[in-house]
C-alpha cells in the first residue's frame, strides 16, 4: 500500500463517534425484547451468555478497527485480499440475513399495542421514511451520527427511570449476579422449541451479524486513523459533489517511532470506545431492560405459561403492564414508545450499513462500477432492500414479528462465526508485524469462531431445526 501519514488521534475520553452505530446496533431488539423474554421465561440467571455474548463483541470491535485504521480499508477489502471469494461470500451472507425487517416489524407491533394501528402499516411507513433520509442526506455519516446518538441517549436515560420506578434493588442484584452463574441451562432451554431462540439471543447479545464488519466503513466514513484519507460517502441528491475514490487504502510507516505513537494513540481511543461507550452502555440498558422483565413477572406469574404456550408476543405486554403498574398507565405506553424507538434506531443503523457495505464491495471489486459514483450504489442497495422488506411485511411469514426477528437473529450467528476466522487471516497476514494483534486477542477471537459456529451447529445435529 502506498504510505502516507497517520494523523493525530483525538483526546481517548471523547462522547460521540462511530460507535454510537455499533451501541445503536447493539442497544437493539437483542436487549430490549429477546433477553428480557428469555429472563421471564428462564430467570436472571440465563444472562451468563449475554456477559460472554457482549464482551466478545467488545474485543471483536477493538480487532474490527485495528484493520480499519490502520489502512481506511474496510474489512471486506481485507477479505479480499486474502482470499477473494471471502469476500463475496459476506456480500452473499449480507443479502440472506438483512434483507428482512425484523427490528422495524418488531418496533412497529409495539407501536401498535399503544395506537392500534396495524404493525405492518407503520413497518412500511417507517422504511419509506428510512429511504427519503437517507437520499436526501448531504453526507449521510453525519445525519446518521447525529440522529442516532439523541435516540440512544433518550433511550438510555428513559429506561433507567422506568427500571428505577417498577424494580427494587433484589431485581438488580439478582440481575447482576444472573450474569456469573456460569453453565446454568435448565432442561427446557435445550429443547427443539428454545435452543435455536437462545443461539439467535446470543448472537443479538451486542451488535449482530455482520455489524462489526460494516463498522469498519463508519470508522472510514468518521475519518479514524488512515480513514481521514478516504472521501466520504453522499446522499443520492448530492452524489455530484462526491470526490473520485482511490482504488486501495493507505499504509503509514511502523518503522518511524513517531508514527507509531499516534498509531497508540488511536488505540486508546478505539479502547475507550468499545470498553465504555459500547460495553458500558450496552450493559447498562440491558440491566434496565431485565429489571422491568423480573417486574413483570412479579405482576403476572401467568406470563411465563403463556411464553410456554408459544404466545411469544405477550412478553412485550407483560412488562408493559409491569411499568404501568407504577403508577399509571401512561408509562406503559412510554416503554412500548421506546420498543419502537429501539426498531426505528436499528432499522437507521441496518438498512444504512447494509448499503455501505454492498456498495463498497461493488464499487471496488465489479468490474465496470466504478463508472457509478458511490452514492449511486448506495442508494440501488438501499432501495432495493427497502422494497423487499415491504413486499415481506405485506407478503411474508405469518409468524409476524416475533417470527422475522427469531430468523434474523439465527441466521447472524452463522456470519458472527464466520467474520471471527476472516479477522484472524486479514490482521494477521495482512498487517504489518509490529501493529498485528496480541496473542491473547487471537485466542479470544478463535473461541468467538468456536462459540458462535459450535452453537449454531449443534442446534442444527442436536435439534434438526434452525428456529423452532
Amino acid at each position: 500500500m502506498p504510505i502516507r501519514k497517520l494523523p493525530d488521534a483525538p483526546p481517548s475520553v471523547h462522547i460521540l463517534g462511530p460507535t454510537v452505530f455499533l451501541v445503536a446496533l447493539g442497544v437493539g431488539m437483542g436487549e430490549s425484547y429477546m433477553w428480557p423474554r428469555l429472563v421471564l421465561l428462564f430467570g436472571p440467571e440465563i444472562r451468563w451468555l449475554f456477559l460472554i455474548g457482549v464482551t466478545l463483541q467488545a474485543v471483536v470491535m477493538l480487532e474490527m478497527a485495528r484493520y480499519a485504521m490502520a489502512t481506511g480499508e474496510s474489512i471486506f477489502s481485507g477479505a479480499a485480499r486474502v482470499f477473494k471469494p471471502l469476500m463475496w461470500f459476506f456480500f452473499a451472507v449480507a443479502i440472506l440475513v438483512y434483507i428482512w425487517p425484523g427490528h422495524l416489524s418488531a418496533g412497529a407491533a409495539a407501536f401498535e399495542e399503544i395506537t392500534g394501528i396495524p404493525w405492518t402499516v407503520t413497518a412500511v411507513t417507517g422504511l419509506i421514511l428510512v429511504g427519503v433520509v437517507f437520499s436526501l442526506a448531504k453526507v449521510i455519516y453525519n445525519v446518521l451520527e447525529n440522529l442516532l446518538s439523541v435516540l440512544i441517549g433518550a433511550l438510555v436515560i428513559g429506561t433507567a427511570v422506568i427500571a428505577a420506578m417498577v424494580g427494587s434493588w433484589s431485581d438488580v442484584v439478582s440481575t447482576i449476579t444472573g450474569m456469573f452463574s456460569i453453565g446454568y441451562l435448565p432442561p427446557e432451554a435445550l429443547s427443539a422449541a428454545w435452543f435455536p431462540v437462545i443461539v439467535g439471543a446470543c448472537a443479538f447479545a451486542g451488535p449482530s451479524g455482520m455489524q462489526q464488519m460494516w463498522y469498519t466503513l463508519h470508522l472510514r466514513d468518521s475519518g479514524a486513523g488512515m480513514g481521514a484519507h478516504i472521501p466520504r460517502i453522499r446522499g443520492l441528491r448530492h452524489a455530484g459533489e462526491e470526490e473520485a475514490m482511490p482504488s486501495r487504502g493507505f499504509m503509514f510507516d511502523t518503522e518511524d517511532p513517531a508514527e507509531m505513537a499516534k498509531w497508540r494513540g488511536w488505540r486508546r481511543w478505539v479502547t475507550f470506545d468499545a470498553l465504555l461507550l459500547f460495553w458500558g452502555v450496552t450493559m447498562l440498558v440491558t440491566i434496565s431492560f431485565t429489571v422491568i422483565a423480573q417486574a413483570a413477572a412479579r405482576q403476572n406469574p401467568g406470563v411465563r405459561a403463556a411464553i410456554q404456550g408459544d404466545d411469544r408476543e405477550v412478553a412485550l405486554s407483560a412488562m408493559a403492564d409491569a411499568v404501568s403498574s407504577a403508577g399509571s398507565s401512561v408509562l406503559g405506553v412510554v416503554f412500548l414508545g421506546f420498543i419502537a424507538l429501539i426498531g426505528l434506531n436499528a432499522t437507521l443503523g441496518l438498512f444504512d450499513s447494509f448499503s455501505r457495505g454492498q456498495a463498497d464491495m461493488t464499487y471496488n471489486f465489479v468490474p465496470g462500477a466504478r463508472r457509478l459514483k458511490m452514492a449511486h450504489l448506495y442508494a440501488g442497495f438501499l432501495w432495493g432492500v427497502i422494497v423487499f422488506g415491504i413486499l415481506i411485511l405485506l407478503f411474508g411469514p405469518a409468524d409476524g414479528p416475533s417470527g422475522i426477528l427469531d430468523t434474523l437473529a439465527f441466521l447472524s450467528t452463522f456470519a458472527m462465526g464466520a467474520y471471527c476466522v476472516t479477522l484472524l487471516l486479514v490482521n494477521n497476514r495482512m498487517l504489518p508485524k509490529p501493529i498485528r494483534p496480541r496473542w491473547w486477542s487471537n485466542a479470544i477471537i478463535g473461541f468467538g469462531a468456536v462459540f458462535y459456529l459450535g452453537m449454531l451447529f449443534y442446534s442444527l445435529v442436536a435439534f434438526g431445526v434452525v428456529v423452532g
